[in-house]
């Protein structure tokens, strides 16, 4: 009797993927024995050709995933805008859960519901991208029995999502692209691993990328209470230990990771602060049209208070803008 393979690939990219995506389309054999899962991150409203694309590409047809869609072998699934791809068992979902690490679809729990059905029968993967979405994802599927691959950082056309995958998850394999598709056929074509208990964690955090309601005892089970409000929703935050990662989610479901969530703090000052320069600019024009009147009134007093109040403004102003600034700097380093 043959004995299973690993016939579950989930594969996570954003920047340079579709060129990343593309390679191994041409690459796959066209008897893979596997489902071919993929989640790039796209705009909601970006009506992508991508599966016409990839099925033109090599030999395996590619298509958006459809909610209940029973798995096949030898085909390319592609996460659809706004919608978390989702494995369950031998079928695809797709959840309308909050936003992961600013994103729907978002890596973490394509790779967290691949663990929680099939972590033993599955291989994960992390391209090309920006950012740090699919380390925490990955790391969970390596301790359900995945087996975890992560593009050279030095290889990628953008190499900050790999390197953070390879810095957290400690992935069993580091290839080139070029390296890929032997590699993947290689480990496709191994045995399916022994069954490994899943966390209640997995499951319940699977189920909020669903779209099922969060529970805040849970949340504290599973984290402790932050002093950070959510970027998204303003909400209460947790804070979990997810092995070396830190990551945030809120009482809403919005997660990030620790990175990530110093990025969004830093956008919401800089939103902010810009909200703040504006009124600031409308109150010296308003100071100075109504200094401009009072003087041709002859009302000289009244023109000095306001005067006064328009240099005062315009103190803040340079303040701010300092502030924005350096905001900035901080950001591109």
């Amino acid at each position: 009797m043959r004995m299973a393979n690993r016939d579950i690939l989930a594969i996570g990219t954003s920047a340079g993927g579709f060129e990343a995506l593309r390679f191994l389309a041409r690459e796959f054999p066209p008897d893979l024995p596997a489902s071919v899962l993929c989640v790039i991150h796209m705009p909601s409203h970006y009506n992508s050709s991508l599966d016409a694309i990839l099925t033109q590409e090599g030999p395996l047809p590619a298509s958006f995933a459809k909610d209940g869609e029973n798995l096949e072998t030898a085909h390319i699934y592609i996460g659809p805008p706004a919608s978390h791809l989702i494995v369950c068992g031998d079928r695809v979902q797709l959840g309308n859960g909050p936003r992961e690490n600013h994103s729907r679809p978002s890596i973490d729990p394509l790779f967290r519901s691949t663990a929680l059905c099939c972590g033993s029968r599955a291989i994960g993967v992390v391209l090309t991208g920006t950012l740090g979405d699919g380390a925490s994802g990955l790391a969970t599927l390596k301790r359900c029995g995945g087996i975890t691959v992560v593009q050279d950082p030095s290889d990628a056309a953008f190499p900050e999502m790999p390197a953070t995958a390879l810095d957290r998850a400690q992935p069993d394999h580091v290839t080139s692209l070029r390296g890929m598709p032997a590699l993947l056929q290689k480990l496709v074509n191994s045995p399916a691993g022994p069954p490994t208990p899943v966390p209640d964690e997995i499951r319940y955090e699977v189920g909020v990328a669903r779209g099922e309601k969060m529970n805040m005892k849970e949340m504290d089970r599973i984290g402790r209470r932050s002093v950070l409000a959510c970027p998204d929703c303003h909400g209460v935050m947790w804070e979990i230990d997810d092995g070396e990662l830190i990551r945030y989610r809120c009482h809403v479901g919005h997660a990030y990771t620790a990175e990530l969530m110093s990025l969004a703090i830093d956008e919401n000052l800089s939103r902010a602060m810009a909200s703040a320069l504006r009124a600031l600019d409308e109150r010296i024009a308003l100071a100075e049209k109504l200094r401009h009147q009072a003087q041709s009134a002859g009302r000289q007093h009244l023109a000095e208070v306001w005067a006064g109040r328009e240099k005062e403004a315009a103190a803040e102003a340079k303040i701010i803008r300092n502030s924005i600034a350096r905001v900035e700097e901080l950001t591109r380093k």
